[in-house]
């Protein structure tokens, strides 16, 4: 079956310029008759732009090469349509690929190409929430306090950090929670009001967080509903004890850790603190998070786990 799809990459996303690989898995993509064109991203926002336009022009799939960020972009001009959001994982984190359990394209692995292109063939179209945090949409997750202001720290990296994997990202870590404090929060989940001294928010529609943590094991990408986490404490010792929690999965069970299942979230704090969303900065406090049930498509491989979703699929490529 032939499908009209655009490939939207992103060269300044990962560690090395994947242009030549990319247009490898074009040709495996159109002996399979995906009918496929290739744009590249120039600044912000561009992926965003040619996702809209993909959707006017009939589009029938979008593929994002590049990171988190980039998939975030693209995800916001196809919310609400009808065209389907595919991924092809060049950047850094990948982590939405590696939930996905999706062939990581990689210059050290160019073997990864054809498993790449037989994953897209062979894969499902799953109808997915979208969170929404300020108005704008997520597909993994929003966060604010200590992992947001890492990220603030952060980005945007140079490639050549980039090569270093997560080593710079823990670095930061180290450095930023060092000086970090919990911050007071007025925090209302469902219209229940809390008030604590939080050390960071977190609501997620996937199981894992960043490269390490199987944050929210339960997590459904279809159920309408947000794995949200606050993280209580005031400084270094609470950071290093959730730290350990969470590699152990402890987390769970630790009172100073509040976990719900909620449609939505509101967040003041004082002082204000950074926010991000889907592993990119997003401005600072007061934050609004929501989700919007069964908003976006998106095209799951085959190897994808079963438990992360609660409904079957829309249909599966043929």
């Amino acid at each position: 079956m032939n499908h009209k799809t655009l490939l939207i990459y992103n060269p300044t996303a990962g560690p090395w310029d994947m242009t030549r690989t990319l247009k490898r898995l074009a040709e495996y993509m159109c002996k399979c008759e995906w009918a496929m064109e290739v744009v590249q991203t120039e600044q912000p926002g561009d992926a965003t732009h040619y996702a809209r336009r993909a959707v006017e022009d009939g589009v029938d799939i979008v593929l994002v090469a590049g990171g988190d960020g980039t998939i975030n972009e693209a995800a916001n001009g196809l919310v609400g349509t009808s065209t389907v959001l595919g991924i092809v994982p060049v950047g850094t984190g990948n982590i939405l690929a590696h939930q996905l359990r999706m062939p990581l394209l990689s210059l050290a692995a160019p073997l990864y190409v054809r498993d790449a292109g037989e994953a897209l063939c062979a894969s499902r179209i799953q109808r997915v929430d979208a969170g929404v945090i300020n108005k704008r949409y997520f597909v993994c997750w929003a966060g604010l306090g200590l992992d947001a202001e890492i990220t603030a720290y952060m980005e945007p990296r140079p490639r050549i950090a980039k090569r270093f994997r997560t080593l710079p990202y823990i670095i930061a870590g180290f450095t930023v929670a060092a000086e970090f404090r919990g911050v007071r929060s007025r925090i209302v989940i469902e219209g229940r009001t809390f008030r604590t001294r939080a050390l960071m928010a977190l609501a997620s529609n996937i199981q894992l967080y960043a490269a390490f943590f199987n944050i929210a094991p339960r997590a459904r990408m279809d159920d309408g509903l947000l794995d949200i986490f606050v993280f209580k404490g005031l400084g270094f010792p609470y950071i290093m004890r959730h730290l350990l929690h969470l590699f152990s999965g402890r987390h769970q069970h630790d009172p100073k850790v509040m976990h719900a299942l909620a449609r939505t979230m509101t967040v003041q704090t004082a002082p204000s603190v950074a926010v991000h969303l889907d592993g990119d900065p997003y401005g600072d406090t007061p934050a609004a998070i929501g989700i919007e049930a069964g908003k976006l498509l998106l095209l799951v491989p085959p190897q994808a786990p079963d438990s992360l979703f609660s409904k079957p699929p829309e249909r599966v490529l043929t």
